[in-house]
């Protein structure tokens, strides 16, 4: 087992604490690593002014993987204006690492809407509205416009799909469903669509569907184990996953990979439950997401024995309290995961 340099962005509110039990039980898996902690985020940003320093990118590039908690001011703040740290920090790791894969498993725990749910959806991270393009005009007047584009490429789009095959080519129901909106995003749409057909006749092997959006909140509510595999673009996947976790089991179960596949850079790995100020500080933050986030790290890297098993600890320990009902510690979640290793 190699010993690995980790990037360590603890973050905001809850973040720090979800991400000290991941590395617990990380090392108790007898992995190794020399990790760098780096202080930004919200309380960051209110304290110097700064959200992205210069240099940082170039120098994460140096890492094997990134490990951030969570990222975001306390809800009703108005010392971080709306949208700073997204696009200001969350959005440039993601573009120029070109982590353009964002993989989320869900599996479900006794008691949820979708207690035997097992699906990952895949949301490509580059592109669509999340680029930027677009502007104001007369802004603050009643003339006011606003225009936002969805950039959509062949090649962005073709390597999120060859992705999600491979993936479902990987798993046992080898089943992948493409959600989009292609009867009115007829342009974007249009383009998903021929991509995903054109890439499927590769995978004779791999059974496909496809849900427009709206349709797909619905099945996810009411029939999520139909899915296996899911692709689909930004906005969509950022909507979807939230509500994956809500069906799954709560947020606080749903792991996160922003992935570079071509493996030019370091990837990130995050849980998505947010910074959860309210409790900071309290132990009643679960970290079960981040320890499954930190598997997923560990994976990524080639341990993926190890990986497995903190997987399968993680799933174990939230099987037992949603069964039981007993409420433990951010720090007991995370000893349990380890003792189970």
């Amino acid at each position: 087992m190699r010993r690995y340099r980790v990037a360590v962005i603890g973050g905001d509110g809850i973040g720090p604490e979800v991400l000290d039990e991941a590395l617990k039980v990380v090392r108790a898996a007898g992995v190794e690593l020399d990790t760098v902690d780096y202080d930004l985020g919200a309380r960051h940003y209110v304290e110097t002014g700064e959200v992205l320093p210069e240099g940082l990118i170039d120098e994460l590039r140096g890492f094997d993987a990134i490990l951030l908690g969570a990222i975001g001011p306390a809800i009703g703040s108005t010392e971080v204006p709306s949208g700073i740290l997204e696009r200001g920090l969350l959005l440039p790791l993601r573009f120029e690492l070109d982590l353009y894969i964002n993989h989320r498993p869900f599996n479900g725990v006794p008691g949820a809407i979708a207690p035997d749910c097992d699906f990952i959806v895949i949301r490509e991270n580059t592109e669509g509205p999340y680029v930027g393009e677009g502007g104001q005009l007369r802004r603050n007047t009643p003339f006011e416009v606003a225009t936002q584009g969805s950039v959509n490429t062949r090649h962005g789009v073709e390597r999120c799909v060859r992705y999600a095959f491979d993936l479902a080519r990987s798993r046992d129901r080898k089943h992948l469903t493409l959600v989009h909106k292609t009867n009115v995003l007829t342009f974007s749409g249009d383009l998903w669509q021929r991509t995903f057909e054109a890439v499927a006749a590769e995978y004779p092997d791999v059974e496909t569907a496809y849900n427009h959006v709206d349709a797909a909140c619905i099945y996810f509510a009411t029939d999520a184990n139909r899915y296996d595999v899911v692709v689909t673009d930004n906005l969509f996947g950022d909507i979807l996953t939230d509500l994956a976790g809500a069906i799954a089991g709560g947020i606080g179960f749903a792991a996160s990979a922003n992935l570079n596949p071509a493996r030019t850079g370091p990837s990130l790995f995050e849980p998505v439950h947010g910074a959860a100020h309210d409790i900071a500080g309290q132990q009643r933050a679960n970290p079960l997401a981040a320890i499954r986030s930190a598997a997923m790290m560990l994976d990524h890297l080639g341990e993926s024995a190890t990986a497995k098993k903190i997987t399968d600890a993680v799933l174990a320990v939230g099987v037992e309290m949603a069964t039981s009902g007993k409420t433990m510690t951010t720090t007991a979640m995370g000893d349990a995961v380890a003792e189970r290793l």
